[in-house]
């Protein structure tokens, strides 16, 4: 398989006149929309400071932060996605296929386990545990995962399919420790550990944005530095070289940045499914293979599919809201099948 080598085929500025308009509503709609039936005037008057109480407790207290958050989120993953998909030369690598967020899930399992034990053995909410350290958390599992699936690549000259099948291999045998790590829990720890697993955006605050922001800020301040390498790593490494290279450094750089990246994410909001995958290819279908637009059409996708998706979860399930990795999932499984049969 390959990436596709097509032009972009809608003229720039309609396009991004488009993408514009599309974050405008996926930021205006998710703050209109939900449970709780608020007329738009009491909205806006709550984002500027004014307006209920309870209606500035919905909107800046919960809508908001839960979509800033999202939108953080799905820059991560579609970021991550975008830089494996480049590195191992694999259209069809993402956080969740290489073994990144297995590393990430079994981390913060590990983590969830002995906190329930060390802090209060009864506890029965999420808000009972420290969740303030699991992006933390979530990101030394990713890159540990990444260290691993690195070491293992360099010291026998991997391929970009053996290093996508490697990756596969870990991230399994992760998986499934993570998987007998929750086999001794109790049903309500059980409970919380799944809603976590399924990728959720309920009950985010301003706590989660904030603990989010730093990373994204660092990896979209190293994105425009790693704009040539990414374009380069493409190619087969000793082509790289002969353009000037540092192929190993360049390599653990961008492996490293897109370890962080979808750990932070998992840490956070729990993994979400095919945003990786699927984001940096409509990103392409859309502007081409040029690196300098695919980078920010994937930025912008990866914000809009998570949030837009949130809103479709919350809107659908309504109380019982369904969990936004749920939602991408069930979207996510057509648009591959799409994908590979374009792919192939």
């Amino acid at each position: 398989m390959s990436f596709p080598n097509s032009e972009a085929p809608v003229p720039l500025p309609l396009l991004w006149s488009v993408c514009i308009a599309v974050c405008s509503l996926s930021v205006a709609l998710p703050i209109l929309l939900g449970v709780a039936d608020i007329p738009i005037t009491e909205v806006a008057q709550a984002l500027v400071g004014n307006g209920s109480i309870q209606t500035k407790i919905i909107i800046m207290d919960i809508r908001v932060p839960r979509i800033v958050t999202g939108a953080l989120a799905g820059i991560h993953f579609a970021v991550a996605g975008l830089i494996l998909q480049n590195i191992t030369r694999n259209p069809l690598a993402d956080p969740s296929i290489m073994g990144i967020s297995q590393g990430a899930i079994l981390a913060v399992t590990v983590f969830l386990l002995f906190a329930v034990y060390l802090q209060d053995p009864s506890a029965n909410t999420l808000h009972a545990l420290p969740v303030a350290w699991l992006p933390v958390i979530g990101t030394a599992g990713g890159i540990a995962a990444g260290a691993v699936i690195y070491a293992l690549a360099f010291s026998r000259n991997l391929g970009p399919l053996q290093i996508t099948l490697c990756g596969i291999a870990v991230g399994a045998v992760l998986h499934a420790t993570a998987i007998g790590l929750m086999s001794g829990w109790g049903s309500t720890r059980m409970e919380l550990l799944l809603e976590w697993l399924s990728g959720s955006l309920y009950a985010r605050t301003w706590t989660h944005a904030l603990f989010l922001l730093p990373f994204t800020i660092v990896g979209l301040l190293a994105l425009p530095v790693m704009r040539r390498p990414l374009d380069l790593l493409r190619l087969d490494p000793l082509v790289a070289r002969s353009r000037g290279v540092a192929y190993p450094w360049h390599f653990s750089i961008a492996l490293v940045l897109s370890s962080v990246l979808a750990a932070s994410a998992v840490g956070v909001v729990g993994p979400i499914v095919f945003v990786g995958l699927i984001v940096p290819h409509l990103a392409r279908l859309l502007c081409g293979r040029r690196t300098s637009l695919v980078l920010p059409m994937t930025i912008t996708l990866g914000a809009v599919t998570v949030t837009l998706g949130d809103l479709i979860g919350r809107l659908v399930g309504q109380v019982e809201e369904i969990p936004i990795g749920v939602i991408t999932a069930i979207c996510g499984a057509p648009l591959l099948i799409v994908l590979l049969r374009r792919l192939s």
